[in-house]
């Protein structure tokens, strides 16, 4: 029996015949019937160009300038991404503030150099002034000295201070001045007639009379050299000092000393101001006022001594030699 080989695949297919030909022919035909039925009906006419586009040149195109195009401003509500946070290194905290609190500078002492210890000197007191002629059991051994060492009284040369010496209205004014400097004064001027420029005591005199301590006399004179008696001495320190009457002086007066009949009218309610303040020092006899014998240095130093106490400049004296009581 013998192989024959396989049939050609190719060697089956049939032509188309002329029957199938003319079937695929008209079947062409009727689909274009349709076709050119459907466009006559839309109203445009079978037309050629409507099928097919004319073939023209390309037109020439001018060259279109480009033009940038603003960029859109972020939209608001868009969400912009979470940024990612960058590791942050951890603060070591420092042991001392970053701005310490400001230091007073010490200075550097300077260190002398080394020498032989020697003992400081210790402060000098002050210079207790004595007088050859004012004991220490003299009466008025406490106001004198104590004045003296204030500059409110000076002695004379060799040591002495003539304590039983009369005082001269002048002298009494250079007093005044001395002792109560820090009043104030009424800024005026009195020319008197017996007092010349030139008067050693002028400016002790004005200060005097400025400060309502003195008065001058109604001759227009001063007398700068009559010795000053102990009334006069009182009623210019009660003056001053601008102390009131007692209620009743008169009384006072008469209780208290026993020449009260020898005060002068004009110094008798400034005597009784000034017996009430304790201003008034009498020695021997605290009854036996004196009023118009000339005052020595002694009984001007213990009443001018009085009046500071009454001023609150000084501290009270104990002395057996004070007439009256002091007012309250």
């Amino acid at each position: 029996m013998t192989n024959s080989p396989p049939p050609d695949p190719r060697s089956s297919r049939t032509p188309l015949g002329f029957d199938e030909f003319l079937a695929v022919v008209l079947a062409l035909a009727a689909l274009g019937g349709i076709l050119f039925w459907s466009l006559s009906r839309s109203g445009k006419g079978f037309q050629i160009p409507n099928i097919l586009p004319l073939v023209t040149a390309p037109e020439a195109r001018s060259p279109v300038a480009l033009t940038p195009q603003p960029q859109a401003s972020p939209d608001p509500r868009a969400v912009a991404p979470a940024p990612i946070p960058s590791p942050v290194p951890e603060a070591i905290a420092p042991e001392t503030p970053v701005t310490p609190a400001r230091q007073p500078v010490t200075p550097i002492p300077i260190v002398p150099l080394p020498t032989t210890p020697t003992t400081p000197a210790s402060p000098a007191p002050a210079p207790q002034v004595k007088f050859q002629d004012v004991p220490a059991d003299y009466w008025a051994y406490p106001f004198i000295t104590a004045l003296a060492e204030r500059g409110i009284v000076n002695g004379f040369p060799g040591g002495y201070y003539k304590p039983t010496d009369p005082v001269t209205r002048a002298e009494f004014a250079a007093i005044l001045q001395e002792a109560f400097n820090q009043l104030p004064g009424v800024d005026n001027q009195t020319k008197y007639q017996d007092v010349p420029d030139t008067f050693w005591g002028v400016p002790a005199i004005n200060r005097a009379i400025q400060t309502g301590f003195l008065r001058g006399y109604p001759d227009n004179t001063f007398q700068p050299q009559q010795e000053i008696p102990k009334a006069q001495v009182l009623v210019s320190l009660a003056s001053g000092l601008n102390l009131a009457p007692p209620a009743l002086p008169e009384q006072v007066l008469k209780e208290l000393y026993v020449d009260a009949d020898q005060i002068p009218n004009y110094a008798r309610e400034r005597i009784a101001a000034a017996t009430t303040a304790g201003l008034v020092v009498n020695y021997p006899e605290t009854k036996q006022l004196n009023p118009n014998i000339p005052a020595t240095r002694a009984d001007v130093a213990a009443s001018v001594y009085q009046a500071l106490v009454r001023a609150g400049r000084l501290d009270p004296i104990q002395s057996p030699y004070i007439a009256g009581v002091k007012q309250q």
